[in-house]
């Protein structure tokens, strides 16, 4: 029998209690976050409630980090104007833009070339 303990309760996306340190301010989607400035953005996007970060390209479901570790590309935003970053290994820094990502980005063959 599992009985739930206050720690199996405990998000571990929360910061503890008594360590909030410096932060920093991003954009989710236009919405300002004010999130500590020493974790990825996978990390301070979860801390700060948001729970889909990208939909799939075939069937629309939405998508969040898994493996938090750059291996499953759950994860990927658009940041900063460029598509597909894994949020997992990005830290977060002042003034960055987040966009959640809709389906796959789109291939610039012309810069591909050059």
């Amino acid at each position: 029998m599992h009985t739930e303990t206050q720690e199996t309760k405990t998000s571990l996306f929360l910061p503890e209690v008594g360590t909030e340190g410096k932060k920093v301010r991003i954009y989710f989607d236009g919405q300002p976050l004010d999130v500590p400035d020493d974790v990825s953005v996978a990390s301070a996007l979860l801390m700060s409630g948001v729970r889909t970060f990208r939909l799939t390209p075939i069937s629309g479901s939405a998508r969040a980090p898994y493996c938090m570790m750059g291996v499953c590309f759950e994860c990927l935003v658009e940041i900063d104007g460029r598509p597909s970053r894994q949020s997992c290994l990005t830290q977060v820094r002042d003034g960055m833009v987040v966009q959640h990502q809709e389906g796959a980005s789109a291939l610039n063959l012309q810069s591909a070339e050059s």
